[in-house]
C-alpha cells in the first residue's frame, strides 16, 4: 500500500470513519499482534491487548503526526496497552529485590548461546518468563527503553527493574542450558 492510500485511510479514521477503521485495523493487526504478542503469555491476550491498542488508536489517531511512520506510533500504541494490561492484570506476586548496584554484563559465552537460538527459539523461551521479567526484557532489548523509564512506566524502581532484567537473562540463561527432553518410541 502507499502512503498516500494509507494517509487517506487515517484521516477519514480522524473522522470517525467507521469502514476506514475498519481497513486500518485489517493492514496492521498482524503487525500489532506480533509486538503485543511479546509480552503476553498467550495469544488470546495478546488478542485483547490488540484490541484496546486499537481502541486507543482510533480515539487518540488525532495526536498521530502524519510525518512519522504510521506502524512506529501504533508499535507505542500497542506497547502502552501491553503495559496497561500488565497493570490490571498481571502484576506479579513475585518478590522483587530492588537492586540499586546491578551489573549488567554478557559474557562471551552467553552471545554464543544466544546466536544458536532462532529468534522464534528465543521469543518462544521469554513467553515462558514471569509476566515482570517478560516485560523487563521486552522494554529494555526490544523496544530500547532505559530502566528509568521503564521504572516510571510500571510504577516501580529504576533498581527494580534492573533486577528483573538481571533475573530474566539469567532464567532464560538457565532455560537454554537445560538439556532438550529426550524423545522415546513408545
Amino acid at each position: 500500500m502507499n502512503d498516500t492510500k494509507l494517509n487517506q485511510i487515517i484521516e477519514n479514521c480522524r473522522r470517525r470513519d467507521r469502514v476506514a477503521q475498519h481497513e486500518l485495523y485489517g493492514l496492521f493487526y498482524a503487525f500489532a499482534l506480533s509486538v503485543g504478542r511479546r509480552y503476553v503469555a498467550s495469544t488470546e491476550e495478546a488478542r485483547e491487548v490488540v484490541n484496546d491498542a486499537f481502541f486507543r488508536a482510533f480515539t487518540k489517531i488525532e495526536n498521530y503526526d502524519p510525518a512519522l511512520p504510521f506502524q512506529a506510533w501504533l508499535r507505542k500504541v500497542v506497547v502502552h496497552s501491553a503495559i496497561d494490561h500488565f497493570r490490571k492484570y498481571q502484576r506479579s506476586s513475585l518478590p522483587v529485590e530492588d537492586l540499586t548496584k546491578v551489573e549488567l554484563t554478557v559474557a562471551t559465552d552467553d552471545i554464543d548461546m544466544l546466536e544458536q537460538l532462532s529468534s522464534d527459539g528465543l521469543l518462544a523461551l521469554v513467553q515462558l518468563l514471569p509476566p515482570s521479567y517478560r516485560l523487563a526484557v521486552n522494554l529494555f532489548a526490544v523496544e530500547g527503553y532505559e530502566h528509568r523509564e521503564i521504572a516510571a512506566m510500571l510504577g516501580i524502581s529504576e533498581g527494580t527493574s534492573k533486577s528483573n532484567l538481571f533475573k530474566a537473562r539469567a532464567k532464560l540463561k538457565e532455560m537454554i542450558l537445560q538439556p532438550a527432553p529426550k524423545i522415546t518410541k513408545g
